[in-house]
């Protein structure tokens, strides 16, 4: 099965910008978006024909937010949110439950300039993963998105000047490592350990994604018994049309 998962920043705007033929290209089974900032029917159902099985969860602020999942394989079961009614307001996860495994689309919150949103951040670390968790154990789970966090020095490409930064704070990236340790795993740091310049997110300003002066905060992460069923996860940088660019998980 091969998974994609893409923040679009704008559904309807990417769209315009070669979004069919970028995914007919790369041909997932399962495809999940984050920052749609849309709900169904303000986006074009011929395209979405295409998909037969689907899940939006849209924030319920207007053009803000949203996830949506779509797949060609039937899923046993879906959910939106994560049960939690501070956190289930914005939009931010859907989850599809498959025969082996659970997938879970989740676009984590910014903790904003200045990091003024960062306590609200670490109280949604905690609560996503205590979320996850409790899914692993019925059955392995993969998760993926923009996770809004670069782990590791490796993942930006200038972490000095970055560690006051939302996305890149301390906290932040103590909290992906109690996620990653309560069981889960980084695929794409897992098959690629000494891989630099592999980036997710760029800005738009000073032409950050021609130099590849870009942050890893896109993910798939799998539970630790999960790993024998990856094949390969990629990050597919050529691919525009959002200041963040696709990336793949293939699993047995």
């Amino acid at each position: 099965m091969k998974l994609v998962s893409w923040n679009v920043n704008g559904l309807r705007a990417v769209l315009g910008k070669g979004l069919q033929e970028n995914m007919d290209a790369l041909a997932p089974d399962v495809l999940c978006l984050q920052e749609v900032k849309a709900r169904p029917d303000q986006v074009e159902e011929l395209w979405l024909a295409g998909w037969p099985h689907r899940l939006w969860n849209p924030a319920e602020r207007p053009g803000y937010s949203g996830v949506l999942i779509l797949s060609r394989v039937a899923p046993l079961s879906t959910s939106t949110g994560i049960h939690c009614p501070e956190h289930d307001t914005e939009g931010r996860v859907a989850t599809m439950e498959f025969p082996e495994f659970f997938l879970v689309n989740c676009y984590t919150p910014n903790s904003q300039n200045e990091l003024a949103r960062l306590p609200y951040r670490q109280r949604w670390d905690v609560a996503f993963r205590n979320y996850v968790c409790e899914l692993a154990k019925k059955k392995p789970v993969v998760f993926c998105g923009d996770l809004n966090v670069a782990h590791e020095e490796i993942d930006i490409a200038r972490p000095d000047t970055n560690h006051f930064s939302a996305g890149f704070s301390d906290e932040e990236r103590a909290g992906f490592s109690a996620l990653l340790a309560s069981g889960f795993v980084d695929t794409y740091r897992h098959l690629h350990p000494e891989q630099r310049d592999a980036y997710t997110w760029w800005s738009f300003r000073g032409g950050a994604r021609a130099r590849n002066v870009g942050w890893r905060i896109d993910y798939f992460c799998v539970s630790r018994n999960m790993l024998p069923r990856v094949q390969q996860a990629q990050i597919h940088s050529s691919i525009s049309g959002s200041d963040h660019c696709p990336i793949s998980l293939d699993i047995l």
